[in-house]
């Protein structure tokens, strides 16, 4: 897998737009293979404090592991392969990754927020698969990136449709994001690579 472009813009600009992490086949496959039965509703907060609050995130998740089947454990390998390739450049120290599946409903959104919970630093780098095909303009769901370098200010450097196959990596502490109402069913896989163990 190769990795160039994505090493030398997390280098430069903290976030990689990958168009074509997966083809429109492997989507169909991995889509399939999401046991979309354990869908819970999505909550806030780290451990004990955690909430749903769909006055801030409206979707439905559901953690993933490898014994999912194998366009999951595809999945898993190919990410694992991208950790160690940012370990080898960027010595990141990472050492663990964690995803789950999103499902937002016609109207849901999450606004503005950063990955990392309150005194919590092990989240490195966010990733964000989208899965939905025939994606338009109108259809809402962007991820909007804001600045860094003013994380108060409401300055947009990045305005992304979640079209299929496509992905985005960036630096978890750094840039906070939102997800727009979407008008229609927006699924995704949302990960990050971490520096402790996932336990």
């Amino acid at each position: 897998m190769k990795t160039d472009n994505l090493i030398d813009a997390l280098t430069t600009q903290g976030y990689y737009v990958w168009d074509d992490f997966l083809t429109p086949f492997e989507v169909a496959d991995l889509k399939e293979a999401i046991p979309e039965d354990q869908l819970q509703e999505a909550r806030i907060g780290h451990r004990h404090t955690l909430q749903g609050n769909r006055e801030i995130r409206g979707d439905l998740t559901l953690w993933l592991d490898p014994t999912m089947g194998e366009p999951i454990a595809q999945y898993f390998k190919k990410m694992e392969e991208i950790q160690q390739s940012l370990n080898q450049t960027l010595y990141l120290g990472l050492r663990d990754f964690e995803t789950h599946f999103c499902r937002y409903p016609s109207g849901a959104y999450y606004k503005r927020h950063n990955d990392n919970a309150r005194n919590q630093n092990r989240r490195k780098v966010t990733t964000v698969l989208y899965l939905n095909e025939s994606w338009q303009p109108g259809d809402g769901g962007e991820l909007l990136i804001y600045s860094r370098e003013k994380p108060e200010s409401d300055e947009v450097i990045l305005s992304l449709p979640p079209k299929a196959g496509s992905m985005i990596l960036f630096l978890s502490e750094d840039f906070p994001h939102e997800v727009l109402p979407t008008q229609k069913m927006r699924e995704s896989i949302t990960g990050w690579y971490l520096t402790e163990r996932f336990l």
